[in-house]
């Protein structure tokens, strides 16, 4: 019995989904989200141009509250409007666009419509698109012509819920062609995008105790005092030495004077004996 309810509830959310998708045609429809509410359902519109939805004095939203009320079955259904931000990374709007122009130009400029679209999209900031148009295009066989670029997830989790997917009909003199397209949105996080963060190297310091400015005052002080200390060693050491040094200078200088006395005797005697022959 749940099961049934459930399936049952599901299917009424697709049909209601189908029929505003059918009356706001040319709006950019994207999608709708259905609420329930202490006071009745909540529908919230997701589309490019709220104010056609609206209508002149809200003419449009009355007719959708009476359409909702007598086709599924509502009992007080409260319509909500929200405005698509950015149109060219929405799947839906893109394929009702690409499916507007093919019914407006014909087939004569479909690749140029493709392009054109492509070419939007990327620049408004997408990681990349395909689009598919399958139909009796531009003979009167069936063909299928493909258009990507950038960027796209094919299989794995972001594929089925990371990318915006849509499927369009568009119904033409030759038949009903078919609008496939599917985007990858920027702000997206890929699993396989890894940013390698470099490692930052710190450098260890040894920090140095400031001493007081007393204590570099007395160190000061101090060195000249154990310079002189070290004199003062060094002169007791050297003392002797020197002392011994004078003594022998003297005994020298002693000699020698000796010795000039001796030859200044001698030298007069000789002298004298000239003198006295």
């Amino acid at each position: 019995m749940i099961e049934r309810r459930i399936v049952a509830q599901k299917k009424k959310e697709y049909q209601i989904q189908e029929m505003i998708a059918n009356k706001v045609k040319g709006s950019g429809y994207s999608h709708t989200k259905l609420q329930r509410t202490p006071l009745g359902e909540k529908i919230i519109i997701h589309a490019a141009r709220p104010g056609l939805i609206v209508g002149r004095k809200g003419q449009n939203i009355i007719k959708l509250t009476k359409d909702l009320k007598n086709n599924f079955e509502l009992e007080n259904p409260q319509i909500e409007i929200n405005e698509i931000e950015n149109i060219n990374i929405n799947a839906m709007v893109v394929a009702g666009k690409i499916a507007e122009s093919l019914e407006r130009f014909g087939t004569a400029r479909f690749k140029g419509i493709m392009h054109k679209t492509m070419e939007e999209v990327m620049n408004s900031g997408a990681l990349g698109i395909e689009i598919v148009i399958s139909g009796k295009i531009p003979g009167s066989r069936a063909k299928s012509w493909r258009v990507y670029s950038g960027y796209l997830k094919k299989c794995g989790d972001i594929a089925i819920n990371g990318v915006s997917k849509a499927k369009v009909r568009a119904v033409i003199k030759t038949g009903v062609v078919g609008v496939k397209v599917s985007i990858m949105p920027p702000d997206i996080k890929l699993p396989d995008n890894i940013q390698i963060l470099e490692e930052k190297q710190e450098v260890i310091e040894e920090i140095k105790e400031e001493k007081p400015v007393e204590e570099k005052a007395k160190k000061k002080e101090e060195k000249p005092k154990a310079g002189e200390e070290l004199k003062k060693e060094q002169d007791k050491k050297t003392k002797p030495k020197k002392e011994k040094v004078k003594k022998e200078i003297k005994k020298i200088m002693k000699k020698a004077a000796k010795k000039d006395q001796k030859e200044s005797k001698k030298t007069t005697k000789e002298k004298g004996v000239k003198n006295g022959t």
